[in-house]
């Protein structure tokens, strides 16, 4: 038999016809015009959430971190706050910009948002705050706000975590601020809050279930201080800093970045030393800036930052 016959029994003509179709067809596509190729599919956005966690009167360090990230032109996708991180959150969330922030936290007054009242399972009644919050905001709710918004609040019934993104902004400001013994707990609807931070003192995980790719999660945390506390107030809100500590380890170790403004020797209700804790925020931020700016120039390379 001839080496021609051998080859055709190898590759009957039938399939000889039909890989010269194929060819074919690959050297069509491979020559035509780019715009009857499909292109890729464009990659997801990523999405930057800031978390602000719960520290009574530390939390003024988060306008400070908030006055760099604005003029570091971060994106900021969303915002999730915990207790003061809450009530930070929720204004700055509604569209007033750091430095009106700062203007408006010099200007407050203890009596704007503390309403004390005879002790009955707390001796801060939060309506006061409450008004304060939505008057701010102008009563839009959390489903409106121009930065997505998320508040951490605790049930106290059951000790779950519940995030609220819609409905009353300054109801659930209030129940996110409302420290166990301190604040009265906040009713709504057949359920009780009290404050986020019982249970996600730097609500990461939060920001991870509302589809946060990066989180920048800020610590006021103030730990064990040193000092013994003279007065009740003092006393509770010292063991509620020392719960905070502990609790908000396991989460941050799930953020890209963590802030810690060095403001431990602050009491959580000194109001008097706002504009250093602000400053500390500021210098915390700047710092961290580098590792920030290193993560959004890897998303841009990867075409993830579209227009930022």
């Amino acid at each position: 038999m001839s080496k021609q016959r051998k080859f055709t029994g190898l590759f009957p003509l039938k399939k000889l016809a039909c890989l010269s179709v194929a060819l074919s067809f690959f050297a069509i596509v491979s020559c035509a015009p780019k715009s009857l190729v499909a292109p890729p599919p464009a990659k997801k956005p990523a999405r930057v959430a800031v978390v602000l966690g719960a520290g009574g009167a530390r939390g003024f360090s988060h306008i400070g971190v908030l006055k760099i990230l604005e003029t570091q032109k971060v994106p900021i996708d969303m915002i999730i706050g915990s207790s003061v991180g809450s009530l930070v959150g929720s204004i700055y969330a509604a569209g007033f910009n750091a430095f009106q922030l700062q203007a408006m936290a010099m200007a407050v007054q203890r009596a704007d948002l503390i309403d004390l009242t005879l002790p009955d399972n707390g001796f801060v009644r939060g309506e006061r705050l409450e008004k304060f919050v939505n008057r701010t905001v102008a009563h839009i709710g959390l489903e409106q706000m121009r930065i997505p918004l998320r508040v951490v609040a605790t049930d106290i019934q059951t000790g779950k975590e519940t995030i609220f993104a819609t409905g009353d902004t300054g109801w659930a400001v209030r129940a996110s601020c409302s420290i166990p013994g301190v604040f009265q707990p906040v009713r709504i609807g057949n359920k009780t809050y009290v404050d986020g931070g019982v249970v996600s003192p730097v609500a990461v995980d939060a920001a991870r279930k509302a589809g946060a790719d990066v989180v920048i999660a800020v610590d006021v945390s103030a730990g064990v201080r040193g000092a013994v506390p003279e007065k009740t107030v003092d006393t509770i809100l010292q063991a509620i800093d020392i719960m905070y500590t502990k609790i908000a380890e396991t989460q941050l170790k799930n953020a890209d970045v963590v802030i810690r403004p060095k403001v431990g020797s602050i009491a959580a209700s000194d109001f008097d030393r706002r504009g250093e804790a602000i400053l500390e925020g500021e210098k915390a931020a700047l710092a961290a800036m580098p590792q920030i700016q290193h993560i959004l120039a890897r998303l841009r390379q990867e075409g993830r930052l579209p227009g930022r």
